[in-house]
Formats: C-alpha cells, structure tokens, sequence
C-alpha cells in the first residue's frame, strides 16, 4: 500500500473542517446564488430558520453547465407538502433561469430534525461539516466536532442495503435514456461514497472529490479499485465510460452493491433505523 501524506480535511486535532465557504463561489454562480438567497427568504419569511450551500459551487469546483445547485434550508417547524411543493418550483426556475447550474435541488428540513440524537451524526455532521451558511444562525454552533471514525463511517452510509431494493426497482422502471442518465449520476455518487466512508477511518480524512474518494478505497480494496475508479467518473459524467447505462447499473445493484453493502456493515455495522424507514 502506498504511503500518504499528512491527512487531509483535518484540522490540527483531527476533527474535519468545514468544507466550503461564500469566499470560494466563482462568478459565473455568485448571480444564482444571490437570486436563491433573495427568493428563499421570500417564501418562507420568519419560519426560515437557516439556509446553506453544499456541493461543488461552495466548494469552488463547479464547472458552468455541468454542475447542479444544492440548497439546504432548515425551518423552525416541520416542512409541509406545500413547502415542498414551492422549493420544487424555485428548483425550475432557477434552472430555466440560470444556464449556468446543471438544474436545482432543495433539501428542506427542520430545525428539531437536524439536531436531533438519531441524526447527529448524519444530518448533523452533514450541515456542520459539508454545509456553507448562506441565511440565519448556524446550526453548527450547536452541533459536535467530527472525527472520521467508525460511528460516523456506519451512521451516514450504512444504509447501502437498504437501498438496493429501491435502485432495482428504478433501473428496472427506467425507460428512458435520460432516466438511466440520471440513475448512473445518482448511484454513482452514492457508492463512491459509501466505498470511501468505507475506509475512511483508516485513511483518516476527509475529501469530497470523488476521484480522490475512489482513490483512497483503491488502497485498501485494490481488486476493486476499477470499478470505483469507474463509478468515480460516471458520477461526473455518466457518459464517459466505455458501458452503456444500462449494463453499468447493472452492475451496481448486481455487484458492486451488494459486495459493498455486506463488507460495510462487516466492517461498521448497521446505519440506525429513522422514523421514515417504518
């Protein structure tokens, strides 16, 4: 195995920092941005607890046309169908008005949500540690410091299992070449993820960039060091490999999945159960 540097994402401790920052959004994306903050603060008023960015364009790696816009907004209350229903409209419209973002997606949560036991170590590390504020108090300051260890590793990606049922279904229900697009791009991400957080605690880090995630996976699980690499770029572009969609969900849900799903929870165990998983 390689030798490696200095751990990465660290701070002096060995807790993650934050990643992101206003500082880092390019200009071709400071318009969209601006406009998402103006209109957020519109809709939801005074239940607006607090908005951030996630995602390459905090990050300062987003490339124009290529890379979508992610918005976390967290309410005082619990989010209802209406509200829904609105950040799905604000989500078209800044995606017909700014050419820029590869489409829009807004997560919206409450406040109780993100600070709850069952969630501190998922959605809670996520807006502490991936999330750049962008309106009202940051939850972070009432949130843990994070170490890349095995609790953290199980209780973000431990559900891979889970899911497997659900991906089978919808390769199985895409019907359209665009539909399978957005499964690889889905997916993809998702198991380069999980097979980073997977080592995570060993590599005793932190990255998100997917290549450099596959990369340290690779490492330690060199027969499928491939196959990462390859979901690594399909993340990014699903159609840069040599497979077609269909053949390379395939192999999601037929392999790589269901190997990693089992050597996870062997190595970290089970993601707790959430109330949405009945």
């Amino acid at each position: 195995m390689a030798a490696r540097g200095a751990p990465r994402g660290l701070d002096a401790r060995g807790y993650i920092e934050r990643e992101g920052s206003l500082g880092r959004v390019a200009e071709g994306f400071r318009g969209v941005v601006a406009a998402a903050r103006d209109r957020v603060l519109e809709m939801f008023g005074t239940r607006l607890h607090s908005a951030y960015l996630y995602g390459s364009i905090p990050r300062g790696t987003a490339r124009p046309g290529r890379s979508d816009f992610d918005l976390l907004v967290v309410l005082r209350d619990e989010p209802t169908d209406a509200d829904r229903a609105e950040a799905g409209a604000l989500d078209e419209a800044l995606g017909r008005e700014f050419p820029q973002i590869d489409g829009a997606g807004t997560l919206l949560v409450s406040r109780a949500r993100v600070l709850s036991d069952p969630e501190r170590y998922d959605l809670g590390w996520f807006v502490a540690c991936l999330c750049t504020p962008l309106l009202g108090q940051d939850l972070a300051e009432d949130l843990p410091r994070y170490r890349p260890n095995s609790l953290l590793a199980r209780e973000t990606n431990g559900d891979l299992a889970r899911l497997l049922p659900r991906w089978r279904e919808r390769v199985a229900d895409a019907s359209t070449p665009e539909a399978r697009r957005s499964l690889v791009r889905s997916c993809s991400r998702r198991l380069v993820r999980t097979g980073f957080t997977l080592v995570m605690p060993r590599w005793n880090g932190w990255t998100s960039d997917l290549h450099e995630m596959a990369e340290a996976f690779g490492e330690y699980y060199p027969e499928r060091a491939d196959r990462m690499r390859t979901a690594a770029a399909a993340a990014y572009d699903p159609d840069a490999g040599p497979e077609g969609h269909e053949a390379l969900l395939r192999s999601y849900v037929d392999d790589l999945g269901p190997w990693l799903a089992e050597e996870y929870a062997r190595v970290h165990g089970v993601k707790a159960p959430r109330p949405e998983d009945g």
